[in-house]
């Protein structure tokens, strides 16, 4: 355990000294600001419409469903951005840089050296998406005097959808190069909002076939399934045509997952990390 947090913290340190944190913040505190800029902007022109009864729902809900999707959607990017930036380099970029085999020679496992870089990445993140996703939800408060239906689920698959992906990077990590495993990680998040699109077009048209492509892939890559739940969530208990607007949502529809989503989660974290673990074992560094 000791190991573990050893390598935690030497991947913490490592991203403070290339100052990645620093970029990230200053990206986070730019989107905030063009969001509460955006979203005031959008509520006031609701407030018009519905100063001259122009809207046949609740427009002030709906309006603010789809403007914190729309930031969860960006939080989640971001934050995937950073878990990739944390990680990609983690086994064959430090191997290859020389900075992985000094760390070996020690009595530390090469187990610990996995472990510790996605429980780095994964705080960090989880802890960015979450503080974000609450700074999201304030600004709607004080631009629309909405607030989401579920503040806790939402905020929690969030954190376990750039969990997911930190150890799919730190599995490609294993078998790539840092430019080579970003691209790809990258790619499966593509891949991944992709099959949400194709689960909202399908459940739109009707088209079972798409539906059930839209389900597998994001099962398949189940950060996309977390993030569907979590826009579910935030409203949860819109009704009629309100929920109808909403649960299209933006780039990938809402979706319930249900326990087994969570169960699942949790299993692709142990298989992706027994996968890691077993590729590592066998590598030459």
């Amino acid at each position: 355990m000791n190991g573990v947090v050893t390598i935690a913290r030497y991947a913490i340190q490592e991203s403070l000294r290339r100052r990645v944190f620093v970029v990230v913040l200053i990206l986070s505190v730019g989107f905030l600001a063009l969001f509460a800029w955006g979203t005031s902007a959008a509520f006031d022109e609701v407030q018009q419409h519905l100063d001259v009864g122009e809207s046949p729902f609740h427009a002030s809900e709906t309006a603010g469903g789809i403007l914190l999707g729309l930031a969860m959607f960006a939080i989640l990017f971001l934050g995937s951005v950073l878990a990739v930036f944390l990680t990609l380099g983690a086994v064959r970029g430090d191997a290859e840089r020389g900075l992985l085999q000094p760390i070996l020679v020690r009595p530390i496992s090469r187990m610990s050296v996995l472990a510790g870089r996605f429980l780095a990445a994964a705080a960090v993140c989880g802890a960015y998406v979450v503080v974000m996703f609450y700074a999201a939800s304030a600004i709607t408060r004080w631009a629309g005097d909405w607030w989401p239906d579920r503040i806790i689920v939402p905020a929690l698959g969030m954190a376990g959808a750039v969990a997911i992906i930190a150890a799919l990077s730190v599995l490609g990590s294993v078998y790539l190069s840092g430019t080579a495993n970003g691209i790809a990680v990258f790619m499966l998040f593509g891949a991944g909002l992709v099959g949400g699109l194709l689960g909202q077009i399908g459940d739109a048209l009707p088209s079972a076939r798409l539906e059930r492509a839209g389900t597998i892939t994001s099962w398949g890559l189940p950060f996309e399934a977390l993030y569907q739940n979590s826009l579910y969530d935030i409203t949860a208990d819109a009704k009629g045509i309100d929920r109808v607007i909403v649960k299209l949502g933006p780039f990938g529809g809402a979706h319930a997952g249900g326990p087994g989503l969570w169960l699942w989660s949790l299993a692709y974290l142990v298989i992706v990390g027994a996968i890691a673990s077993w590729a590592f074992s066998r590598r030459d560094l």
